[in-house]
């Protein structure tokens, strides 16, 4: 079964607002963008909105969808998560249950912390190129085998 799930990146000042995962939840101890699952009456917009807000506080008031990733344990199709960005939210960032909160410069990002997958497509996104991406990790997504990042035309 394939979920649907969304990240979202916040932005000012040439840096990212990223989520460094409780140990306890799935990517413990890993740096992403504050996103999450879909409900089954939302869209990816509407997620991303709401995940942003529970997870950070923070009322986003305008998305650009930027970004496609497929994600396979072994040859299982398991995670589709829609990438967006936004420079426009407001509110008073307030930490959470899902871990700590830091605005980190996007040319510098921790990548030896993060998923291996994001030094793949994280330039696009730097970029502000549109971009879809598959990736292929072992078994509980220990190791990234394959992969493949293109710019999506706009």
């Amino acid at each position: 079964m394939v979920t649907d799930c969304t990240l979202c990146f916040l932005e000012k000042d040439e840096k990212f607002l990223m989520l460094k995962k409780a140990d306890k939840l799935f990517g413990g101890g890993k740096w992403n963008a504050p996103g999450g699952k879909l409900n089954n009456d939302e869209t990816f917009e509407q997620c991303a909105v709401r995940e942003i807000y529970e997870e950070t506080g923070l009322k986003v008031k305008e998305l650009e969808e930027c970004g496609i990733l497929k994600f396979f344990e072994g040859e299982n199709f398991a995670w589709h998560v829609h990438v967006f960005i936004s420079n426009n939210f407001e509110g008073e960032m307030k930490p959470g249950s899902e871990g700590e909160l830091r605005w980190i410069e996007k040319n510098n990002m921790p990548f030896d912390s993060m998923w291996a997958d994001d030094f793949h497509w994280f330039p696009f996104l730097i970029d502000g190129k549109k971009f879809e991406g598959t990736f292929y990790f072992t078994e509980n997504f220990q190791k990234l085998n394959r992969w493949t990042v293109e710019e999506m035309s706009a």
